[in-house]
């Protein structure tokens, strides 16, 4: 639906997004992750044509941002970080000038308002001023301006941004609900939004994508290595080793256990693309321990976004 290619811009000389390349699909939830000053809204505003690229070009559909940029704006609501919002206008009247605004008749007009009212959660709040919403409710407020015309695309930048951590899972849910019709992308530097609303994310760092991906993909293919935790009642270390360290893919094993401990706490540390938990299940039922905790851990997102955008 959407095509990125080799997209780069400048400010005066510095590269704020440089030769990035990317598709999204119709129907995707995508994130743009990366962290302050990786080029995030920069990308969000070129792909919603508020800037012009300094080369590259961005296809929407059949349409091309520059000659065709006025279409592709009719399908796309864009959400600002900062909520560009007329905070002195009470609710319902701003939204019904937004709707004017989008050229929505009279009974159209009212059944969006009713309509983005009860999808946002602004019922409670159509009467009162935007100046006196909280910080979410304006976001809500913003959101519902971005859907006015029903976009088929939906750009977010940074839409949890301030936001407390009720709030932050209230417009989480809105946006996957909205997800379930419409072609999503949202820049966040918060991982767990991302991982817990986001389809595909694609990792950015000084202008140039790191990583692109599902959650999963991007942590099989970080390359590092994995854990498993064992911990056994009744066993000795030594003998844990000398069992187990044979055992192909394992590449160290570690007593990670407190002094003094009753219980034997291991660590194994395994080759990225292996995959022994049988192998060792079996083998442990074949002696007199007492498994009290067998778990596998990849690399966490958070653990790899470091990595990845870790200063040189």
């Amino acid at each position: 639906m959407i095509h990125v290619e080799n997209l780069t811009r400048y400010y005066d000389n510095f590269c704020a997004v440089d030769g990035i390349s990317f598709d999204i699909q119709k129907g995707e939830i995508l994130g743009l992750l990366g962290p302050n000053g990786a080029g995030k809204t920069t990308t969000l505003r070129m792909l919603t044509g508020y800037l012009e690229p300094s080369t590259g070009q961005i296809k929407v559909q059949d349409y091309t941002i520059g000659p065709d940029t006025l279409e592709i704006k009719k399908r796309i609501g864009y959400l600002p970080e900062s909520a560009p919002l007329y905070h002195d206008m009470i609710v319902y009247d701003y939204l019904e000038y937004i709707a004017e605004i989008r050229g929505l008749d009279a009974a159209p007009k009212m059944s969006r308002i009713r309509e983005l009212a009860q999808l946002c959660g602004l019922n409670a709040v159509m009467h009162k001023t935007v100046g006196e919403l909280s910080k979410g409710y304006k976001q809500r407020v913003g959101l519902a301006h971005a859907l006015m015309n029903d976009p088929e695309i939906l750009v977010l930048d940074e839409p949890t941004s301030g936001l407390d951590p009720n709030q932050i899972v209230e417009i989480r849910e809105i946006i996957r609900k909205i997800g379930q019709e419409k072609t999503i992308i949202l820049s966040t530097h918060i991982l767990s939004e991302a991982e817990a609303t986001c389809d595909r994310i694609v990792i950015i760092h000084h202008g140039k994508i790191v990583a692109d991906g599902s959650t999963q993909t991007i942590k099989q293919s970080a390359g590092k290595d994995r854990m498993i935790y064992l911990t056994l009642a009744d066993a000795d270390f030594s003998g844990v080793r000398g069992l187990l360290e044979p055992v192909a893919g394992v590449t160290r094993i570690e007593n990670v256990g407190a002094p003094g401990s009753d219980a034997l706490q291991i660590r194994i540390t395994l080759v990225s693309d292996a995959d022994i938990r049988k192998d060792i299940y079996r083998l442990i039922r074949q002696t007199d321990w007492t498994l009290l905790e067998f778990r596998q851990e990849t690399q966490s997102l958070e653990h790899i976004f470091r990595e990845l955008t870790l200063e040189n």
